[in-house]
């Protein structure tokens, strides 16, 4: 019996899965439908509820040949690292998993740097133990800061911010976007005022094109985010960390395989390296090609359908260089196309093959001014197609709608003090409402557990709606209240967004 070496093994067992992993699946029989998922027409953009971007076949393959080996990964960062940097035009950058985990790293970095003492007392031990950010920048990715257990300290006007900058602050984080690019506090101002104190600056550019030279460290900034899985076309759970060295090393040093702070971010060698891969082809695309490539299948949509009753198109042109394409609005009456924007949405939703739009507007029976929006960011050759005979469908042959049902009688009488239950998926939220009503128009005030909201509605016969944004740290909670009215009582379900829906029952107090 001849033995083979485990090297000349490995080479067969590459040969042989080189010559039979290949794409499988159609539209409607693929690994996803065969377990209950729909797969979507892609007309949004890089969400990623939607699962963000189509990777690029050269980081499919640079993902697929790692998978073969096994490496040292202190060994492998070191190296992309310093490829990162050059690439870019930084000092360093590491590949990490999403720019979520950039933003947490990059605090974390800041905090403790590469002191293992400081790092294993993380989160309750931290001389340095606040984040400024300017009141612009708050967002929901900001959570990315929060997690890691520092004080934010919110600023409106460089006099706050130099009042605020002391011994405590570890880093200054920055949404980049149009209000962070001029007044007093943009982000060179605010890298100006920064170095005067030795505080590093974050700048969150997830979705912004990365340009050379680096808008943002051209600026003064210490350290830029970015997501993989956007407009790079990586791994969609990858995102890449720039800067200054010695931060990009230390952010990476909290990361995994250490056992520091940021051990769950764990960034495998599959990843690593098709983040990397989609770097390197950034810098090779033909950008101007692409543009002109997406206008045109917006050319094709818009054809379309212009020539239909009350239809009118406009452009929208991106505002910096996040999400960087150009996009489509289609308008209507839908009092002469007999379907609502938000009706075709749902249509499109459902239908095969499955395609979602960038936002659909129009409601029966007040709003019948419609419309959507065409992403083409994401989508292949051919769904121009797809989407525009759909769209043509949905608005030449748009089925029956009924216009809402509204209670008739008198209202319930409802205003004052109500007891709030919400019994969410798991656990129980405790709410109070105040209400006041003039006729079917209500209003008032929701004190959550921990968060405060104004009310508006109506109520028709006993049927009432209420509506709230709750605004809480760096983002909003949206509340859509329906329920019945019945005496004391009101019961009925609502609806969060991406937070999801419960039931909920109020009681007069």
């Amino acid at each position: 019996m001849t033995s083979i070496s485990p090297l000349a093994a490995m080479a067969q067992q590459k040969a042989s899965a080189q010559q039979t992993i290949t794409h499988e699946g159609t539209e409607t029989d693929n690994l996803f439908t065969r377990i209950g998922v729909r797969p979507i027409v892609n007309g949004r953009g890089t969400f990623t509820i939607i699962s963000g971007s189509r990777s690029m076949p050269e980081v499919k393959q640079a993902m697929y040949d790692a998978s073969f080996y096994f490496v040292h990964l202190d060994e492998l960062m070191d190296a992309v690292g310093k490829e990162l940097g050059q690439l870019t035009g930084a000092e360093w950058g590491i590949a990490t998993t999403g720019c979520e985990a950039a933003i947490a790293l990059a605090t974390i970095a800041c905090i403790a740097g590469t002191d293992p003492e400081k790092s294993q007392a993380l989160p309750y031990i931290k001389a340095r133990d606040q984040v400024i950010i300017p009141k612009h920048s708050r967002n929901p990715y900001d959570f990315g800061v929060r997690m890691t257990g520092v004080e934010i300290v919110e600023v409106n006007s460089a006099e706050q911010l130099r009042s605020k900058l002391s011994e405590r602050t570890a880093m200054i984080y920055i949404l980049s976007g149009p209000d962070a690019e001029q007044g007093p506090l943009s982000i060179p101002n605010i890298c100006t005022m920064a170095m005067e104190k030795g505080v590093p600056v974050f700048v969150d550019a997830a979705a912004e094109e990365p340009l050379v030279p680096n808008i943002h460290i051209q600026h003064g900034a210490s350290l830029v985010g970015y997501s993989g899985g956007k407009c790079m076309r990586g791994p969609q759970s990858s995102g890449m960390l720039i800067g200054q060295k010695d931060l990009c090393r230390a952010a990476y040093f909290q990361a995994a395989p250490h056992h520091n702070y940021g051990r769950a971010y764990k960034c495998s060698k599959e990843e690593v390296m098709g983040l990397l891969a989609a770097v390197r082809q950034w810098y090779k695309r033909d950008h101007a090609a692409e543009q002109q490539e997406w206008l045109s299948w917006l050319q094709y949509i818009e054809r379309r359908v212009k020539r239909l009753p009350s239809v009118t198109t406009e452009y929208l042109q991106p505002e910096d260089l996040s999400n960087r394409s150009p996009r489509l609005r289609i308008k209507w009456d839908a009092n002469v196309l007999k379907i609502t924007g938000t009706e075709l949405v749902t249509r499109l939703d459902a239908g095969t093959p499955r395609i979602l739009v960038d936002g659909g507007t129009g409601t029966r029976p007040a709003h019948m001014a419609s419309s959507i929006t065409i992403m083409p960011y994401m989508m292949d050759p051919g769904e121009d197609h797809i989407i525009a005979d759909a769209i043509y469908e949905g608005l030449t042959k748009p089925g029956h709608y009924e216009d809402p049902v509204i209670p008739t009688g008198a209202p319930a009488q409802v205003n004052g003090k109500w007891a709030i239950a919400i019994q969410y998926s798991r656990g129980v939220g405790e709410q109070h409402f105040v209400l006041e009503q003039s006729g079917e128009t209500l209003t008032g005030r929701q004190q959550g557990e921990l968060y405060k909201a104004d009310l508006k509605g109506t109520i028709h016969a006993n049927q009432l709606e209420l509506h709230s944004n709750m605004t809480v740290s760096g983002n909003t909670i949206p509340w859509a209240f329906r329920g019945m009215v019945e005496g004391n009582t009101v019961s009925g379900t609502v609806s969060m967004g991406e937070y999801g829906d419960a039931s909920w029952k109020a009681t007069r107090v």
